[in-house]
């Protein structure tokens, strides 16, 4: 039987290196994004270095959640799931929210995966051992961690806001991994570090994304972010890489890898129950399993 496995946001960047380094691996990797022009280009490259099946491409808008279910669904269709790899991310200078109503950047960082990975568990659970893992980031570490409702009080400062989004989904991945102990599948989190992607190369060079006290020192700041995110996407996508396949974490879970590829200590906040509780029920609250009647 193939060894199948899902990479979103898969096109480009990080998460198209992370399935170049799966289908090296010997796995059939199908990648999931918006640009069908992309996914063409994308399938070529993973199919140079594909030792297993065929790599796929499949079209999907992570920001709505109707066609997060319409993906899952399609993905279920194909039987057993060896990996999942939530790489999806995305940071935004201005406020804006989904066709669904939800804040974009919380709802394509943590409430996409969080549904794809709820409605995907028979099929990694029938695979298993399988393993799911879920990329975080650095910038959880300046999040504010109060998740009583999707939108934190204060203004809108795109970096902070990808934090805490990045923050819910930690907490999630951590609890997660606790309630399916035993199951056969394995749940990690993988901190990139930081590279020169489209993401970084869009967002991060304004001062709009940071609060007001840090735009006070915008040039040590900029300079700052620049720094972080000058390496190759080769490289930051070796922690998904290794959280997904290596043997050493065979029958382990609930690891964050960090950029140098070893477990590292979760942040704090990720693994405070109360912020799990409240993360659990904005999840449940804002993308039900079943859709809405």
């Amino acid at each position: 039987m193939d060894q199948r496995a899902v990479v979103t946001a898969g096109t480009g960047g990080i998460g198209l290196e992370t399935a170049v380094g799966l289908a090296a691996a010997g796995f059939g990797v199908t990648v999931v994004g918006r640009d069908a022009g992309r996914g063409v280009r994308a399938l070529e490259r993973i199919g140079s270095v594909a030792t297993g099946a065929e790599p796929r491409f499949v079209q999907a808008d992570l920001a709505s959640l109707g066609q997060v279910r319409s993906l899952a669904a399609r993905l279920a269709a194909d039987g057993p799931l060896k990996v999942l790899v939530n790489n999806v991310g995305a940071m935004y200078p201005e406020l804006w929210r989904t066709v669904d109503g939800i804040e974009a950047t919380f709802a394509v960082n943590h409430l996409s995966p969080y549904l794809l990975t709820e409605l995907l568990l028979d099929g990694l659970t029938a695979a298993g051992p399988s393993r799911i893992v879920n990329v975080s980031s650095g910038a959880v570490q300046l999040a504010k961690r109060d998740f009583r409702a999707v939108e934190p009080s204060g203004g809108y400062y795109g970096f902070h806001w990808y934090g805490r989004a990045k923050l819910a989904n930690l907490a999630y991945t951590l609890d997660l991994a606790e309630r399916l102990r035993g199951t056969g599948v394995s749940v990690f989190a993988a901190d990139p570090g930081g590279a020169a992607t489209e993401m970084t190369n869009g967002t991060m060079t304004s001062p709009k994304i940071v609060s007001p006290a840090l735009r006070l020192m915008w040039p040590l700041v900029r300079r700052t972010f620049e720094r972080s995110t000058a390496g190759p996407a080769s490289v930051a996508a070796r922690p998904s890489v290794l959280a997904a396949t290596d043997p050493a974490l065979d029958g382990r879970t609930g690891l964050l890898i960090g950029p140098e590829g070893r477990p590292v200590p979760a942040p704090r906040g990720s693994t405070d129950p109360r912020i799990a509780e409240d993360v659990r029920r904005l999840s449940r609250e804002l993308a039900p399993l079943a859709p809405l009647r």
